[in-house]
């Protein structure tokens, strides 16, 4: 049983609190669903994640939303799936100047398509959504995820 199957919320949002990358940008999980369904992260503004303009830095604002939805699928689906990022894509909407905050939710229907498109063993690139907002609940940025998911393979089944 793999880290992400076996750690209770409380001890993943610690650890994930003080992996570097976060620490560095200054990126904080407030929270972790019961369910591994929702996560939501903030980024105050501070010296050392501002650009040259004196708002977010864009790489901090994606990094804030990068891990999620397949830690989220991960936890989800169990073992017996691959989960991968597959590609990104953000839309930087305006300039955060404050804290700013997202909420990504893994919903039921996206976990009941999944499981819909990959029964027979077939990869699926599922998209997801979320908004990085301001401390007014402006939108700063939107952001895209396309995520790769398949069932495992069993070692008895021979490789197409």
């Amino acid at each position: 049983m793999s880290l992400i199957q076996s750690v209770p919320p409380r001890v993943f949002r610690w650890g994930l609190n003080l992996w570097p990358p976060f620490v560095g940008a200054g990126i904080r999980v407030r929270s972790i669903a019961p369910d591994f369904r929702e996560f939501v992260v903030e980024m105050p503004l501070r010296r050392y994640n501002r650009n040259a303009f004196g708002t977010h830095f864009g790489g901090s604002l994606y990094a804030m939303t990068d891990p999620f939805f397949v830690l989220m699928l991960s936890r989800n689906l169990g073992p017996d799936y691959v989960v991968w990022d597959r590609s990104a894509c953000i839309d930087y909407v305006a300039t955060g100047r404050s804290r700013v905050h997202a909420v990504l939710k893994l919903r039921e229907e996206d976990l009941r398509s999944i499981r819909s498109m990959t029964e027979n063993g077939s990869k699926h690139l599922h998209l997801f959504h979320a908004n990085v907002v301001d401390a007014e609940e402006l939108l700063v940025a939107r952001i895209e995820k396309l995520v790769y998911v398949r069932r495992r393979r069993s070692s008895a089944t021979p490789l197409k």
